[in-house]
């Protein structure tokens, strides 16, 4: 992915985080092959990511009903989608079975969960990256999670799982985010950067 990509992240993880402490929920997706619909007509102005004042804005677009869907250059392209063809994530709600559905075929789903105030993050239809919002200074390490995003595939870790897989292996874990996929050398020189 583009240096781009990582700079959108950086910015709708940050607002994600934002939604979570605040307990409310939402889901913010990046990519430019969501099946979506509409759940009301409306109109809005171009924004981009990138705009002044962009993230005041797209938080409040975020917690309304449906997703905000954001395109690979930045640009917002829906707010209150509905997420197409959702399959139920057992013992979840239908946001985050949309959060799953909407990470497929290259998208990356950033939901912010209003029962726990954790941000959840969704790539290639798993889930892979969790953080808790309400970590003291979770905000300072929003760059660094970008750079996971990039650097994780769907690997080993997610099919065992960190809980058992981490201490074996001798890493330790950022306070407030716990990864779920990804190969261990790129969770491992990731992890030492913090």
């Amino acid at each position: 992915m583009t240096k781009k990509i990582e700079e959108i992240e950086k910015i709708v993880i940050k607002i994600a985080i934002q939604i979570a402490k605040t307990g409310e929920g939402a889901l913010l997706v990046i990519g430019d092959n969501v099946n979506y619909g509409k759940l009301m007509n409306k109109s809005f102005e171009k924004l981009s990511v990138f705009d002044k004042g962009a993230e005041k804005i797209l938080k409040g677009l975020a917690v309304i009903d449906g997703a905000v869907i954001i395109n690979t250059k930045g640009q917002l392209v829906e707010y209150s989608a509905l997420i197409r063809r959702v399959k139920p994530y057992v013992g979840f709600g239908t946001r985050h079975s949309a959060a799953v559905t909407a990470s497929k075929k290259g998208n990356i789903s950033i939901l912010a969960s209003e029962e726990d105030r954790k941000v959840k993050i969704f790539k290639d239809g798993k889930y892979i990256m969790q953080v808790d919002a309400l970590q003291k200074n979770v905000e300072r390490k929003v760059s660094n999670m970008s750079e996971i995003l990039e650097s994780t595939g769907v690997g080993a870790i997610g099919a065992i799982g960190t809980a058992a897989l981490v201490p074996a292996l001798g890493i330790s874990l950022v306070p407030g985010i716990i990864i779920f996929g990804g190969s261990y050398y790129a969770i491992k020189t990731i992890l030492e950067r913090f």
